[in-house]
């Protein structure tokens, strides 16, 4: 049975999610933001930060996926949903949990870019740039993390974990 580290507690991860949207609140004031949340993992961190911000935002989804039911990327990114809304000269801002490898976000702002918005920004709850091997720019970010597997908060492993509202380390 694996074994659960805690990593951070609901209070710190409030406090996380309140200053990234406030951060937001104030870049995007005046303009129209719409924010895409990129399934399964950032649903919840999507949810909590958009009733944090003072400002107005559309939201979409776009799923996408590289590790099917291991625990490392396959760096085979498929996108699995596209998005419904209108993003054409719009300011948009990708919302992930987790950015890891970084193949999945460097897929996701090309396909996005494609569709002619003013500008793709990054939000991310967790930079773990242990396995970084594509740079990507992330725009706002919740905290740094280390290493290990994690779950909790929307992040999963196996689809399993999800509704745990921490972070831990899954150490098998």
């Amino acid at each position: 049975m694996p074994e659960l580290i805690p990593v951070l507690e609901k209070d710190e991860i409030h406090k996380i999610v309140a200053d990234v949207a406030q951060r937001i609140s104030t870049d995007y004031q005046d303009k129209e933001l719409i924010l895409i949340g990129v399934l399964k993992g950032s649903f919840i961190f999507l949810s909590d930060l958009m009733r944090h911000l003072s400002i107005g935002a559309k939201v979409d989804f776009i799923g996408a996926s590289s590790y099917g039911s291991g625990t490392s990327s396959s760096e085979q990114v498929k996108i699995t949903k596209t998005i419904g809304i209108d993003i054409r000269g719009k300011d948009v801002l990708v919302v992930e949990d987790i950015i890891d490898t970084g193949f999945t976000m460097v897929d996701i702002i090309a396909y996005l870019k494609s569709l002619g918005p003013r500008s793709v920004k990054v939000c991310t709850l967790l930079d773990k740039k242990e396995r970084r091997k594509r740079a990507v720019h992330i725009d706002y970010i919740g905290t740094k993390v280390e290493k290990g597997f994690l779950v909790g908060y929307g992040l999963d492993f196996d689809e399993n974990y999800r509704n745990l509202p921490e972070i831990y380390h899954l150490k098998f």
